[in-house]
């Protein structure tokens, strides 16, 4: 009985870590159905790469550049919003600042966390921004946005 509840154990952690790295297949392998796994610093490099492209359209002003890092799933609502009175890219609205502060592996992808400060007439403000970012086949793509983030882990010193 007790190598069995081990077992069942094992599962769990085996799915939950199989999560953790990702996976997709991609040219021969995918077609032996073999799943590719992507290491932890292979995705939040991606992550960070797409992330930072679209906080760059967003400062640009560039809606093109910023909706070719969306997946497929975001085009039809960016479309209808992107450029509306509180899109990322509304004409009222200059960008003057946008960082990074924090990328980490969620429930569905990495979860990159932002500040972006932008300023309508004289009001200007600072908001934290979450995006989750997922592989969709052998390319990654923003999946969300959404408001808030998480504060940036602190760094371990040996």
């Amino acid at each position: 009985m007790d190598a069995r509840l081990r077992a069942a154990g094992v599962v769990p952690l085996a799915l939950s870590l199989f999560t953790l790295l990702g996976c997709g297949s991609t040219g021969d392998d995918g077609a032996k159905g073999t799943p590719e796994r992507v290491p932890v610093q292979e995705a939040s490099g991606k992550a960070r790469e797409r992330v930072q492209a679209y906080l760059d359209a967003m400062t640009a002003k560039d809606p093109a550049a910023g909706r070719s890092q969306l997946c497929a799933t975001m085009h039809a609502g960016f479309d209808a919003a992107a450029t509306g009175p509180n899109g990322d890219f509304a004409d009222h609205f200059k960008v003057s600042r946008a960082a990074i502060t924090d990328i980490r592996t969620g429930a569905q992808g990495q979860e990159v966390s932002t500040t972006v400060t932008a300023s309508a007439g004289t009001r200007k403000t600072t908001r934290p921004l979450l995006f989750t970012v997922t592989r969709d086949g052998a390319d990654w793509c923003i999946a969300g946005e959404e408001p808030g983030g998480h504060s940036p882990e602190p760094s371990v010193t040996p």
